[in-house]
């Protein structure tokens, strides 16, 4: 099988990685429809109303896979170009979300339009054209510094600290963090050309691993780290999460320019980062008085709950993207 792996050229390794990834999708659809279908004959008792809830759930996450799977399908077969400009519109996205509940006044409008529609094309810009040195130093230095200087300007004193905080924060997360997926695309490895979308999947196969591991191993009765944020984050929890994306990673070292031990420090990096930022969305979303950016059945911030599944990887690949290029002194 290895033999047989090595054979493909490296368009041919990544096509029957997305022939995979989408038979398990459409595998897990099947038996998705086959469930909702069952669920719709039973009763309507409490304990059939919370498994339809969960049902629910579970489909809303599975569409938000699809959609991702083939925002990377799509960049991979029209090139890296398309690539950047499709995680450009995740981010444009996720970041209306975020700021859909965060409340605006009238002399954030400046702000809002600058963040929108300067900062987020300005930054992709600066990956699509591997000014990564700029790049990495764009958002944390000259945007929060422009951010208030421009809120300042429309006149308007009232909480505005709060209101800054809040949009550089949303800028952080939802422009810079997941802009460093694309990024990834265009790191130039030695005897690894054309094979660059590997990290990427890489990145999201451990993280979301790691996440889905840690949400199952929460269900048995524990005490939580911290209750009044999550009450499904134990240190039991995360540590099985934490050793199954490291496994992961280390299975999947030949993918990447790392060998196993290497991948399994890499993924531990990148699951840990991507935990505990998830960790942060929840503190956020406690904050705002919510447990969901989006729900399965209504959307309350228009784009159906996006940054729900993809907050970890926000978190995740900034600090993977620069684990690898210091490792590699890229």
């Amino acid at each position: 099988m290895t033999s047989f792996l090595r054979s493909l050229s490296p368009d041919q390794q990544v096509s029957l990685v997305f022939v995979l990834l989408f038979g398990l999708l459409l595998i897990t659809s099947g038996v998705g429809v086959l469930l909702s279908l069952h669920e719709r004959r039973a009763g309507d008792d409490e304990a059939q109303a919370a498994r339809a809830l969960r049902l629910r759930d579970n489909q809303a996450l599975l569409r938000s896979s699809w959609v991702m799977a083939l925002v990377f399908w799509v960049g991979w077969v029209m090139g890296e170009g398309v690539a950047i400009v499709l995680f450009g519109l995740v981010s444009f996205f996720i970041l209306r979300e975020f700021i859909s509940l965060s409340p605006t006044r009238r002399g954030d409008h400046r702000s809002l339009v600058l963040a929108f529609f300067v900062v987020l094309p300005l930054q992709y810009a600066l990956v699509w054209t591997e000014r990564f040195n700029l790049f990495t130093v764009f958002i944390p230095v000259y945007v929060f510094l422009a951010i208030p200087v421009v809120s300042a300007l429309g006149n308007d004193p009232q909480r505005f600290l709060e209101r800054n905080a809040k949009l550089q924060w949303g800028i952080m997360v939802c422009v810079y963090g997941m802009s460093h997926v694309p990024a990834l695309l265009l790191l130039n490895f030695p005897r690894f050309a054309g094979k660059t979308a590997f990290l990427v999947f890489f990145l999201v196969l451990v993280v979301q691993t790691c996440m889905l591991v840690q949400h199952l191993a929460a269900r048995r009765p524990h005490r939580p780290v911290a209750p009044a944020i999550s009450g499904s984050f134990h240190w039991r929890s995360w540590a099985l999460g934490l050793a199954a994306g490291g496994l992961l990673g280390a299975a999947l070292a030949g993918l990447t320019p790392f060998k196993p031990l290497p991948a399994m420090a890499m993924a531990l990096v990148a699951c840990a980062a991507g935990s505990f930022g998830h960790l942060v969305m929840k503190a956020i979303k406690r904050d705002r008085g919510v447990t969901h950016w989006g729900s399965a059945s209504r959307s309350v911030t228009g784009a159906s709950g996006l940054l729900d599944r993809v907050d970890a990887l926000c978190f995740a690949a900034p600090v993977f993207f620069h684990s690898v290029r210091w490792t590699f002194n890229l």
